[in-house]
Order: C-alpha cells, then sequence, then structure tokens
C-alpha cells in the first residue's frame, strides 16, 4: 500500500509540473528495479491517462521525467539510480547565402563530385540501406525525397508525420539520398532509404531525453546507420550509454564534430564509438568553422552546400552537419554491399580509404585527424575483405 501511495504521488507531482520547466534523466542500474518502476507507472497510467510528462527508454532503463519527478525517484532508491539534467541539445548548422550566378538545385553538387559518389554509382547506389537521420524530419513533398522517405517517427508529437518545420533535416536528407535527375539534385546513395526521426523542434532544439530515444527507436527499429548533426559541450552518462547500445547493436552512429573552428569537438561525436566528421571547403582544406583534431575520423565537403529545403526549394549551408550527410551517404553505399558490416570497420575503412588534406600553412596534418572522403576508394577496399597489407587503389 505504501508503494501504491508512492507512485500516486509521483504521479500527481508529474502532472502538476510546469511544462517548461526543469527536466532530469534518472537511469536505473538495477533491472529489477527499473521493471517494477516501470509496471507502476504502466499501470496508473491506464487509469489516468495520458500520464503526465514522462517518457521512458527501457533500452537504458530510463525514466525522463521533470525535476519534481526525479528527486522524488532519487529519494525512493537512492544510489541505484544516476539522476543528470536533461539539457538542450543544437544543431549544427550555419546558413550561407547562394552564390552568385550558381544554380542552387544543381543535378550534382560540388560535394558529391568532390568525393566521387557518382564514380561509385556503378558499383552501389545504397540501395535498401536503412537510415535514421534524427534530425527536424523531412519535406515529404519535396519531389527529390519522395522515393527514398519512409516513415520513420515524431518524437515530439507522437502519431504524426515527422514534417520538418526548420529546413536543417530536409537540407540532410537531400545530400544523403535526393533523386531528382536533371531537374533536381542527385544526393550520395540516391536508392538508400530515409527514416526522419523528428527530435528537434521548428529552433533547432531538443532535449538530450528526445536524442536518446531517437537512437532507442533506430535501434528497436533495425536501422542500418544512424546520422546525427548536431552537438553538446558536455557529456551526458544517458546519451552515452544509448549510444554504446547502438554500437553493441551493429549500427554505426556518424556524427558531426561542430562548428567553433576550435581543436577538439562535441558530444556526441567525441564518443569513440562514434565516426566524427569534420568540415572541408572547396579546396579540400579544413573549413575555417570546423572543430578539428585527433579524434576527427573523417573530414567532407561542408561549405556552401546546395541541397533540399523546404517547399520543395533548394539552398546552401555551411557546417559540419552539411559533412556528415556526405559521411552517411558514402557509408550507405558500402553497407549495401556489405551488410552487417562493424561500426568498428567502417570506422577503420574511412580512415585508411580518406585522400590526403590539403594543409594550410603552420598546420600539421597528424594533428587533423582523418583524412578528405573519397566513396570511391571506400567501396574499392570495402567491398569485401581486403588482403593484409593491400592498399587501395587511388
Amino acid at each position: 500500500m505504501e508503494d501504491y501511495r508512492f507512485w500516486q504521488d509521483w504521479m500527481e507531482q508529474t502532472q502538476s509540473a510546469p511544462a517548461n520547466g526543469e527536466r532530469r534523466i534518472v537511469t536505473f542500474r538495477e533491472p529489477r528495479q527499473y521493471a517494477g518502476a516501470l509496471s507502476q507507472w504502466q499501470a496508473l497510467r491506464r487509469k489516468r491517462p495520458p500520464g503526465g510528462q514522462v517518457r521512458v527508454s527501457s533500452l537504458i532503463r530510463a525514466f525522463f521525467v521533470p525535476a519534481s519527478g526525479a528527486s522524488l525517484l532519487a529519494r525512493k532508491y537512492g544510489g541505484s539510480v544516476a539522476v543528470e539534467e536533461d539539457v538542450r541539445i543544437t544543431l549544427h548548422a550555419a546558413v550561407a547565402l547562394p552564390q552568385p550566378g550558381e544554380k542552387t538545385g544543381a543535378s550534382l553538387p560540388w560535394g558529391i563530385k568532390a568525393i566521387r559518389a557518382p564514380q561509385a554509382w556503378s558499383k552501389s547506389t545504397g540501395v535498401q540501406v536503412r537510415v535514421g537521420v534524427i534530425d527536424t524530419g523531412a519535406d515529404f513533398r519535396h519531389p527529390d525525397l519522395k522515393h527514398c522517405l519512409a516513415t520513420g517517427v515524431n518524437l515530439l508529437h507522437r502519431g504524426m508525420l515527422p514534417l520538418d518545420d526548420n529546413g536543417h533535416g530536409t537540407h540532410i536528407a537531400g545530400t544523403l539520398a535526393a533523386a531528382g535527375g536533371p531537374y533536381g539534385m542527385m544526393g550520395v546513395a540516391p536508392r538508400a532509404l530515409l527514416y526522419p526521426v523528428k527530435a528537434f523542434d521548428h529552433s533547432g532544439s531538443a532535449y538530450v531525453s528526445d536524442i536518446v530515444l531517437g537512437i532507442d527507436w533506430c535501434v528497436q527499429n533495425r536501422m542500418d546507420l544512424i546520422n546525427m548533426s548536431f552537438g553538446m559541450k558536455t557529456r551526458s552518462k544517458a546519451l552515452h550509454d544509448v549510444v554504446i547500445r547502438a554500437y553493441k547493436a551493429g549500427i554505426p552512429i556518424i556524427a558531426s564534430s561542430g562548428n567553433d573552428g576550435k581543436r577538439g569537438g562535441d558530444y556526441p561525436a567525441r564518443y569513440t564509438e562514434t565516426i566524427a566528421v569534420g568540415a572541408l571547403g572547396k579546396g579540400r582544406q579544413v573549413a575555417g568553422f570546423s572543430n578539428r583534431g585527433p579524434y576527427i575520423d573523417v573530414y567532407a565537403p561542408g561549405e556552401a552546400v546546395s541541397s533540399c529545403w523546404l517547399k520543395e526549394g533548394y539552398k546552401e549551408m555551411s557546417g559540419t552537419s552539411m559533412a556528415t550527410s556526405h559521411v552517411t551517404g558514402a557509408a550507405a553505399l558500402l553497407l549495401a554491399l556489405r551488410p552487417g558490416l562493424s561500426p568498428r570497420e567502417l570506422k577503420r575503412l574511412l580512415r585508411r580509404t580518406a585522400q590526403p588534406l590539403r594543409l594550410r600553412a603552420g598546420q600539421r596534418r597528424a594533428a587533423l585527424g582523418g583524412g578528405a572522403l573519397d566513396a570511391l576508394r571506400l567501396l574499392r577496399a570495402g567491398r569485401k575483405p581486403a588482403a593484409a597489407g593491400k592498399a587501395p587503389r587511388p
């Protein structure tokens, strides 16, 4: 009876908390205790819908709740739970104005050519590779994307399509898998299947819990790849836990490093279980805004990248987000040939097949990390396990 009263009080606390108040992530260390708490919450939710501001991830045994609800759980379970702030996280992107005289809906944007994707299409177009794109959603009416968009999920408004009200997710989707032919644009992997996972609102902001639930959804729905173009400056135990679960499930996570122009980078790209991406300009030099350092696994085009936009349009943007979609597209090309390739092996191949960067004055190659993405070399090296000591052709 005492336990039942606790959960009644807890439910009232979470239901009465302000919608825009502070939030917490409560992770259970013991599976049995999590199962018990989940059972109590589910029973009360059935009696008192809609159940308040509570969400759960069974993948990492976590409750996402208002701060007042987290305090009650911490008092009840003590050291058996870990509590962290559910902070806001932002997209990685910097908008660039269209260049004079350039067709913004160009069939082959410069980045697609730079990574030699067209030459790779004779080997693979990424057919049926399932890519979870955790972002702002997608424009389902865009003619260049209609062929590649699966339903996905809207984490902000369950039951609704993950429609893009920002534009960032649509831009990422275009570089990944657009197939507009001569009247639109082509992406890196034009026959991949994209599953938009809408975790970010119209302003490009999300809670860490939204990201955790997005990765959880991708694992439960067996995505082959996850594209993540956002970051935060501090570590999150819950985010790292779910990244590790995806890694152990064999799903590579490709993440943007950030646009601070500094040595270092943001999380989750800093986690060793992800593939960290930096941005290049048109001269195969590291873009001035891109983060850099030894932890960067590969660089890809990220400066003045033209791609799909809202209302069936096109737009140029710059950022490590744009670079990340090139890398995810190239990975999709490879996974169509090598389904089940492990995250570790994919990272190794991306590093091994990258082209040397063009250095600026005073730069050292070792201080920058990986090289420039080359989709053709990636497919040649990764199509089948290479013989020991055999290097990919240029």
